[in-house]
């Protein structure tokens, strides 16, 4: 029972998670479409094109909130954010690419993950 009430607990709040993104996306300031192409050119490889990782590697990123993801890059780019894979990724950004890439990756909507502790 406790497991069940874990996993419906983190499906509840990945879904409000998904619902506060969309409602903080700036349809003005940012290009979906631009942010879909340049998430392809960029993140797709370790973040997926929806920003669900197939891996554990990689953080999901699809359903943050859009300022947190925007943050994240320019401290990434500045060098704030230690990380040299992402500095690397960031570094070429324009202040645009950074809007675009975290309205896109917010409007995605968020996958729940699950860990077995089942052990053979």
């Amino acid at each position: 029972m406790g497991r069940r009430l874990l996993l419906m607990t983190a499906l509840l709040a990945a879904l409000g998670a998904s619902a506060r993104s969309a409602a903080f996306v700036p349809a003005e300031a940012a290009d979906l479409a631009a942010g879909k192409a340049k998430a392809a050119e960029v993140c797709q490889a370790c973040h997926g094109i929806d920003g669900n990782s197939p891996t554990a590697d990689f953080p999901k990123i699809g359903g943050q909130y859009p300022d947190y993801l925007a943050k994240a890059l320019r401290d990434y780019k500045s060098g704030l954010r230690k990380n040299p894979i992402m500095g690397g990724f960031a570094q070429p950004l324009s202040s645009q690419d950074i809007d675009n890439l975290a309205a896109y990756y917010a409007s995605q909507p968020p996958t729940v993950s699950t860990i077995s502790t089942h052990r053979p």
